[in-house]
């Protein structure tokens, strides 16, 4: 019996085990991320994925892909029914719609990534070792940016700890996800291939750690000036209480006095939306604060939402005093469902009258001065998420010495997900070669190297006061000057060059 027969007849005889078993591998590719960070699962956990790819006919590796990716998902998004239910107040019934409805948006990704390396994997193993890592890296792409977006659980996010790690200046996560892949086929053929052949898979399956480690040890940036001394104030107030009218008081008292405290850092950071108000109502407040850093010569940048009275539009924005004036930041990419609702106007009714939240925060522009501290020094600065979306920070280069990213994470309660985002955070400090200050609500707050390390961080759940020097650097990685344009002009050639191949008579 055939190995092909043998699997189909497995699958076709056992169909809903076979989608279980792919669910349940799916789920389990989670543990390659962070908190748990086995990365070394992720391509070993795929293969199995790739195999059945190349042995099902395009609709049934549809189906198979689907499940996978729905099980990816399931167990590392599940943190959203916290946010949309326990949080958010939204309906149980709401809650579980939507967050079951991203999951099957992003397992189509997977299904049509299946259905594609059926169609044009069947020329042999030098087909599965480039195709198939063309097509799923595209697909991964466009899932980060089509419909505003979910870049969420890119498999190259799972390498930040591993060898091909040193690569990540060079090509970005995108670039992660190739190398994993073409290393997850490659070792797949191996084991399919007899002969000598199977020495050059082998070849193709190590190569990418070798070099990555190689690259590792090299610096695409340099140091540029004197250390910023820094303070994170991670104020630990839970999401629970954050907008009660009797924490209000506590917490500017708390933030203020943190400023107080540590009035010998050049500069002082507090998370997204710190101020629980909106910046005309706290007037009196900023402009303490304003005489408060003028006295020890700082920069304080906290979290705070603005409105435009004349336009109707409430921002997400930092707001920096004492460096160059008061300036702003307005967050651009905003979270569909949390900040925004792309809903028809009878739903916004309804949920108005449900007394949900229904009204949008409005997006600041794509290109937006940056921040400038004290000392000359200029911030690149993303708001939450924004910083999962690799390249909408190059704009900011080389000018910008120090990202920073201030968030929310209180969302998600004791979950996975701050986790996974301090991961995205270290990613983006490897690909710039720019340090990361990190400040949060209650978790995870951590001033990130330029190589991606982890310097320090504080306990999730608490107030927190992290302290540093932080080095500016300057300089461009090839990431910064080239983003994803590579690894995507590569994957697509591939793709192209292989449907023209096969469609030739």
């Amino acid at each position: 019996m055939s190995e092909k027969f043998s699997f189909e007849t497995l699958s076709t005889a056992r169909p809903w085990l076979t989608r279980f078993a792919f669910l349940l591998l799916g789920s389990l590719v989670m543990l390659s991320f962070a908190p748990f960070g086995f990365y070394v699962l992720a391509p070993l956990l795929v293969m199995p994925l790739l195999y059945a790819f190349t042995r099902s006919k395009p609709r049934q590796a549809f189906q198979l892909g689907f499940c996978f990716g729905a099980g990816l998902f399931l167990a590392g998004t599940y943190w959203l029914y916290i946010s949309i239910h326990v949080f958010g107040e939204a309906p149980l019934v709401l809650a579980v719609i939507l967050m079951l409805g991203l999951v099957i948006i992003m397992a189509l990704y997977y299904g049509a990534a299946g259905w594609a390396i059926s169609l044009f994997c069947n020329g042999g193993m030098w087909s599965l070792v480039w195709v198939a890592p063309s097509v799923w890296v595209l697909l991964e792409w466009l899932r980060g940016w089509v419909l505003s977006g979910f870049p969420w659980m890119t498999l190259g996010y799972t390498q930040i700890d591993s060898p091909l790690a040193g690569l990540a200046p060079v090509i970005g996560v995108y670039g992660l996800s190739l190398l994993l892949m073409i290393s997850a086929s490659g070792l797949l053929a191996v084991l399919q291939t007899p002969g000598k052949t199977r020495l050059s898979f082998a070849a193709v399956a190590v190569l990418p750690w070798i070099i990555g480690y190689a690259a590792g040890s090299f610096s695409w940036t340099e140091p540029s000036g004197q250390t910023v001394r820094t303070t994170i104030v991670q104020g630990g107030v839970s999401q629970d209480r954050k907008w009660l009218p009797e924490q209000f008081a506590a917490t500017l008292e708390l933030y203020r006095n943190s400023l107080l405290e540590n009035g010998e850092s050049d500069l002082v950071v507090w998370p997204e939306v710190a101020i629980p108000s909106v910046i005309d109502q706290v007037e009196s407040y900023i402009a303490q604060l304003e005489l408060d850093v003028a006295a020890h010569e700082q920069t304080l940048l906290f979290g705070i939402l603005e409105r435009d009275l004349r336009r109707e539009q409430v921002f997400n924005s930092v707001v920096s005093i004492g460096g160059d004036g008061r300036q702003i930041y307005r967050k651009r990419h905003l979270v569909p469902f949390g900040e925004y609702f792309p809903v028809p106007d009878f739903v916004r009714e309804w949920m108005r009258l449900m007394n949900l939240p229904y009204s949008d925060i409005a997006p600041g522009d794509d290109v937006q001065p940056l921040l400038k501290i004290k000392d000359g020094n200029q911030l690149s600065v993303a708001i939450c998420y924004e910083d999962a979306y690799a390249t909408e920070q190059l704009y900011a280069l080389p000018e910008a010495g120090i990202l920073v990213n201030v968030s929310n994470d209180a969302w998600f309660g004791d979950s996975i997900a701050p986790h996974q985002h301090l991961e995205i955070a270290r990613m983006r400090a490897l690909e710039l070669g720019r340090p990361v200050v990190r400040a949060t609500n209650n978790g995870v707050s951590a001033f990130i190297g330029s190589d991606g390390a982890l310097l320090s961080r504080g306990p999730q759940f608490e107030f927190v006061e992290l302290t540093g020097d932080v080095q500016p650097r300057t300089g461009l990685t090839p990431y910064a000057r080239m983003g994803n344009r590579p690894v995507v002009l590569f994957s697509l050639t591939i793709i192209l060059w292989t449907v023209w191949y096969s469609r030739r008579p």
